[in-house]
């Protein structure tokens, strides 16, 4: 299994979500599956927190953002009524690409829970791959990136 290797990075963000009963298993344990949707969370709000990024920027510039890899590192389960801390990092890569990381732990003690990565890339909204970086997303990293290092 491949290990995720986490990386210093100027942009995180953190968002707090309730393991609800939809998401656990018979073992009332969060079920695996639901961590997919708790990086969708995480990923979310970090477009919105780091504007230019989040999913109305991409259609409003003609682009989508479909995630091609993912990885996920289990740590320890959540339980049924817990919350968890997501917390989301940016991953600097070259190309037309978006790398992102992210820590999921137990919000009454930090401990990690799972670490995980996404590789999102960027098409046109007819499906056209775009190897060149998207001019929105290169203003983004000049914006975001140059104002944090």
């Amino acid at each position: 299994m491949k290990r995720i290797k986490l990386h210093e990075s100027p942009l995180t963000d953190r968002i707090e979500i309730t393991v609800r009963f939809s998401e656990v298993d018979m073992m009332k344990v969060a079920w695996h599956g639901s961590y997919v949707a708790y990086l969708e969370d995480g990923r979310e709000h970090f477009g919105i927190r780091y504007a230019g990024i989040g999913y109305e920027d991409y259609f409003r510039t003609g682009y989508v953002a479909p995630v091609v890899n993912m990885n996920i590192d289990y740590h320890e389960s959540l339980k049924c009524g817990e919350k968890a801390i997501v917390e989301t990092r940016y991953v600097p890569s070259v190309g037309a690409k978006l790398i992102l990381e992210y820590v999921v732990y137990r919000a009454s003690d930090m401990q990690v829970m799972a670490i995980a990565q996404t590789t999102q890339v960027f098409m046109t909204a007819s499906g056209e791959m775009q190897y060149a970086e998207p001019e929105f997303f290169a203003e983004w990293k000049k914006r975001w990136l140059e104002t944090n290092e």
